[in-house]
């Protein structure tokens, strides 16, 4: 139906052009007509019609044929495309044809050489103002953000609504718990992902190495997890100007930190000390879940087993349900065994925790024939 009304409408149009240039040729005297017939200028408006119709019949199919071809090549190279592209593009032609105008009312006096030029400059501007919106759009993009209005830490900010923003690191991505965190409803705000960190967890997924292969893939699937999640408030943070240069990803994260005022989440022991020398906050994940662990006292008693031999002689070690190490004075002679055991000391850092102990009821024989006793031997 669209293709025959798009036929109509050519031979319409090629019609009309006909009886234009037949009246025009009337009326102009290009062809004299006796007075005796003045019916001849009818007959020549006609005759213009008519050749005008013959020619749209004739190259309508050609026309639609071309038309087609010329959008399905369009379609293609749209579909291609970035929309931001697409936007960037519209607007520096939109605003070379407002220049070129503008130039208009200036040439336009020349006469026809002004003319030619107003047609001339209206391509080139048109072209100029599309081609520099596409190559420039980072630049243009990011001069907006520096706005206040249309500034994305701005924005950010109002979504957050008060909160602290907070940047998530790769290592806390693949790590896992910060999703169970955030559900719990523990960490407030917007978090964002800034997309270098995205990349690297792209490069770590493709890696040849299996297990890195296996880690990459795991903090992916979170992260699509957490974005999919209603609860939890996660964005890719795309305008990274003026952190290209800098080749690590920690030292852009603290970068990053510092420029939007953001705290950061990470397990990353050193990325911890680095962002604190900086003056980033940083939250670690590693020192909540030691914070949260059940509190143990020297002199409490536990009931543990002792599972293999400790680095120092006569040594045994233990583990809490929690993984937490438990390192027992002279309790390697109990490997296999469970024993009650009195805490002695606990060493707690922001890379886990120690506990420190020894058996509650040491094995006397063992005493009296020189074995160790609390890491010492008896005997010297």
């Amino acid at each position: 139906m669209i293709r025959k009304t798009i036929y109509g409408l050519i031979i319409l149009l090629c019609g009309s052009m006909g009886f234009w240039v037949g009246l025009y040729i009337v009326s102009n005297k290009f062809v004299t007509v006796p007075a005796t017939l003045p019916q001849l200028e009818l007959g020549v408006i006609a005759l213009g019609a008519l050749l005008g119709v013959l020619v749209g019949v004739i190259s309508a199919p050609w026309i639609i044929k071309g038309g087609l071809t010329l959008t399905a090549v369009v379609d293609q190279y749209l579909v291609k495309t970035p929309t931001q592209d697409l936007i960037m593009g519209s607007l520096g032609l939109i605003f070379g044809l407002i220049i070129a105008n503008l130039l208009g009312s200036i040439l336009s006096t020349m006469g026809p050489v002004g003319k030619a030029l107003w047609l001339v400059s209206t391509f080139l501007l048109g072209y100029l103002g599309l081609s520099v919106a596409v190559k420039k759009r980072e630049e243009i993009l990011s001069l907006f953000s520096s706005l206040p209005r249309f500034g994305k830490e701005k924005i950010v900010k109002a979504e957050a609504k008060g909160s602290q923003i907070k940047l998530l690191d790769t290592s806390v991505i693949i790590d896992g718990r910060i999703a169970e965190l955030c559900q719990s409803g523990f960490i407030e705000g917007v978090l964002l992902v800034p997309v270098f960190v995205v990349d690297e967890l792209r490069h770590i997924a493709d890696s040849a190495d299996l297990l890195k292969r296996n880690r990459g893939r795991r903090g992916l699937d979170i992260l699509n997890a957490m974005k999919k999640s209603t609860d939890i408030k996660v964005q890719i943070y795309e305008n990274t100007k003026g952190l290209d240069n800098i080749p690590e990803v920690d030292a852009k994260l603290v970068k990053l930190g510092q420029k939007l005022g953001a705290k950061i989440i990470t397990n990353d022991y050193n990325l911890n000390k680095v962002a604190e020398l900086q003056g980033v906050k940083v939250l670690n994940i590693n020192e909540l879940a030691n914070a949260i662990k059940p509190v143990v006292l020297p002199g409490e008693e536990m009931t543990v087993t002792v599972v293999k031999d400790g680095k120092e002689m006569g040594q045994g070690v233990a583990y809490l349900d929690d993984g937490t190490m438990i390192v027992v004075d002279g309790g390697k002679r109990y490997i296999g065994q469970t024993i009650s055991v009195l805490v002695t000391s606990v060493l707690q850092t922001a890379a886990g925790r120690m506990i420190f102990a020894k058996p509650k009821n040491p094995d006397k024989r063992a005493e009296a024939a020189g074995h160790v006793v609390s890491g010492v031997n008896a005997i010297g």
